[in-house]
């Protein structure tokens, strides 16, 4: 049993850690918008700079928005869960109760 709750200890942190692995290696390969923006501007086909502006900043003014709402979604998830198993736990007491009232 031990060994088990060792193992679940374990599993965020090891995933956390690869998570941020993974991160820190692709650092190089991504690049930010100003950097897009010079990429663009010394290549000879352009390409489409307008609407990729346009999806970049309709995507960051979405971000807090997504956020919030995930954050929002869950919290209620949780207080769902718990009056859920409060009212479970209150359920068999309130039954047996009865049970014995009517055998009476």
């Amino acid at each position: 049993m031990h060994s088990e709750l060792s193992k679940r200890n374990w599993l965020p942190l090891l995933t956390a850690s690869m998570a941020l692995v993974c991160v820190l290696a692709l650092v190089d390969v991504a690049a930010a918008c100003p950097s897009c923006k010079a990429a663009l501007a010394n290549q000879q086909g352009k390409g489409d700079l307008v609407s990729g502006f346009f999806y970049s900043i309709l995507f960051m003014l979405s971000m807090p928005f997504a956020i919030f709402g995930s954050f929002s979604g869950y919290f209620y998830y949780l207080v769902r869960r718990a009056r859920r198993e409060q009212s479970e736990s209150q359920q068999p007491t309130n039954q047996s109760t009865v049970d014995r009232g009517e055998s009476r």
